[in-house]
């Protein structure tokens, strides 16, 4: 047969946290006394706001016309003011903001603009460990090599910059980090960003900032802290940090696809002509729809109000159980399983969902082993994504599994 010729760095990709979960549950018959509860995969399950839908709808008119790939005014625009209302931040929306296509799209293409193969060495791409694993594919595409640093519970998960000896650091030439973390809620503090510039000045290593689940927050009076946000705090330019931002988690619309990156003028430069010969413009409705959702706060607030009756409800419950905490941030509880008796994350997992049929993450599926520890391993990610009702019964159900261990 004919062997075609394709990119030889596809071979490096592990498969992917759901294709491990779908092999993980082969031959499980889930119990039928109970009804399927899925809280696996982050994705929002709160109704999508009506008027979002309606500006949607509203902008199927602009489906005669091809769109830029910078998008109209008018959506920069409406970025750049959230961006000043959240932040503090006086961006330029001709400059240092761009729409993309959610920032998953925008994560995985920011590394094949920035990573120079050219210069001698294989590049190496930073991230957190566990992490989303986009990262990591973005990286071996772009003909780099990932490296993880480590985020132990006992560090309060910060990363372990020993991980990486100088040599390696000398050899980065991107960091993504995910402030609100996925999977652990983590938040950078100033301190930690402070630390993180610190070696981006020493090294020149480019940041790219994933802050996704930033409006996912328990405490008004306490947003978490965004990286740009941190730069302007300490005095300093946005030379060499990109932040990405989506509305997929903030409005409830992961089918629409629709996030921003902003930062660094010269990098968001190359990456809207990367982005023009990829073909990746976002579409005219999509970008009316997600004016009216950046200029709307009161449906994220009561988003907000969502999730932290959810927590305040489930996490006493879990925690009875399992090692497990209120994150900072973000819609996850990241717990460790073998608070009551040895078992590993996977077979956890595994027994929940032929037990008592709710389906959760093996923490180990999120991360790499880094100096002989897999931070993720005994870990489980539980996304209190359904309803109230459900997440509380399914947060039962756990107890009564872990209780019988």
């Amino acid at each position: 047969p004919f062997d075609a010729a394709v990119n030889p760095h596809l071979a490096q990709l592990q498969p992917y946290p759901f294709e491990k979960l779908r092999a993980l549950f082969a031959g499980v018959t889930p119990n039928p006394q109970y009804k399927e509860i899925k809280l696996s995969i982050g994705e929002p399950q709160h109704p999508t706001p009506a008027f979002i839908m309606e500006a949607l709808a509203d902008g199927l008119k602009g489906l005669a016309s091809y769109p830029t790939t910078q998008g109209i005014p008018a959506l920069r625009q409406a970025i750049a003011a959230w961006n000043q209302r959240r932040y503090g931040l006086e961006l330029n929306p001709e400059t240092e903001i761009l729409p993309v296509n959610g920032s998953r799209e925008a994560l995985f293409s920011f590394a094949q603009t920035v990573i120079d193969p050219s210069r001698g060495y294989v590049p190496l791409v930073a991230s957190p460990n566990p992490f989303y694993q986009i990262y990591e594919g973005a990286a071996y595409l772009a003909g780099a090599e990932p490296r993880f640093l480590n985020n132990l519970p006992e560090n309060n998960f910060a990363f372990d910059y020993e991980t990486l000896s100088p040599e390696e650091w000398a050899r980065v030439q991107l960091f993504y980090v995910c402030s609100p973390g996925n999977p652990t809620g983590k938040v950078l503090s100033l301190d930690d960003w402070k630390t993180l510039f610190a070696l981006s000045d020493k090294y020149g290593f480019i940041i790219a900032s994933d802050e996704c689940y930033s409006e996912i927050f328990f405490d008004e009076a306490n947003p978490p802290l965004g990286g740009l946000q941190a730069a302007k705090l300490l005095g300093r330019s946005n030379e060499r940090l990109v932040a990405f931002s989506s509305l997929s988690k903030r409005s409830n619309v992961p089918g629409m696809r629709s996030g921003f990156v902003a930062g660094d003028a010269a990098i968001l430069k190359k990456f809207l002509l990367y982005r023009t010969y990829h073909g990746c413009a976002m579409a005219p409705p999509v970008q009316t729809a997600s004016v009216a959702a950046w200029n709307d706060e009161a449906h994220v607030l009561d988003n907000r109000n969502q999730y932290r009756e959810k927590f305040a409800a489930c996490t006493p419950l879990i925690g009875e159980v399992l090692s497990t905490a209120m994150p900072d941030a973000s819609f996850y509880l990241w717990a460790k399983v073998d608070k009551l008796a040895r078992i590993s994350d996977t077979e956890f997992a595994r027994g929940l969902l032929e037990h008592y049929n709710v389906t959760v993450l093996p923490g180990s599926f999120f991360a790499r082993e880094a100096n002989g520890v897999n931070p993720g391993a005994n870990f489980i990610r539980i996304a209190l994504v359904a309803s109230l009702s459900e997440c509380l019964d399914a947060s039962n159900r756990i107890r009564q599994f872990a209780q019988q261990l």
